[in-house]
């Protein structure tokens, strides 16, 4: 059972190879951001948690999240694609325990790897076309500075465990595409 974290910066076309290798693989996505508006949605104790916590304005705990992924782990059948998680090497540490304890591993973490100057150019491009303001350069910068200094690290925590995989993500999608499942499906 294929059990893959997509991985890369803000840009990078996570979205896009996200929808592709559900399609192909048959996965479970497993996006942070929609669970919580699952769990809130289907009215559950723990959606009530969260919905209390959004409200007040405040982020949702590592604890929560992990809850939410140790669920979705639990009721998969058919292998999941993890995007957005893990965001930091405690939270890796933690998918390792969760998958674990349902007697599975990680099969790989694809890292999609785009110079940063096409980073930014990318995310200038979406923000015109959805029209979010918060999408400007300086606040593209930070959030790049962020990912640098937070998120990139579990790269490393993977490439120690011998899963992770370095994909171009500059160029074509079907191109993209065609090396992310080659890389796949060499560790099927």
């Amino acid at each position: 059972m294929l059990n893959i974290v997509l991985f890369g910066a803000p840009g990078a076309g996570k979205g896009t190879q996200s929808d592709l290798l559900v399609e192909k693989y048959n996965l479970n996505h497993i996006s942070t951001g929609d669970l919580l508006r699952k769990e809130i949605a289907d009215g559950t104790e723990l959606g009530k948690r969260i919905k209390s916590i959004m409200d007040s304005g405040s982020l949702v705990s590592d604890d929560i999240v992990v809850e939410m992924i140790d669920n979705a782990i639990a009721r998969d059948t058919q292998g999941i694609l993890f995007d957005g998680f893990p965001r930091n090497v405690a939270q890796a540490e933690t998918l390792d325990k969760l998958l674990a304890k349902h007697g599975r591993k990680l099969t790989c973490m694809i890292s999609l790897d785009v110079p940063r100057e096409e980073l930014i150019r990318r995310m200038l491009e979406r923000a015109k076309i959805s029209g979010r303001s918060d999408d400007n350069e300086e606040t593209i910068k930070n959030r790049l500075k962020e990912y640098e200094a937070k998120t990139l690290p579990v790269a490393a925590y993977y490439e120690g465990k011998g899963l992770h995989v370095k994909v171009n993500g500059y160029g074509d999608i079907k191109d993209i595409s065609a090396n992310v499942i080659a890389e796949i499906e060499k560790r099927k």
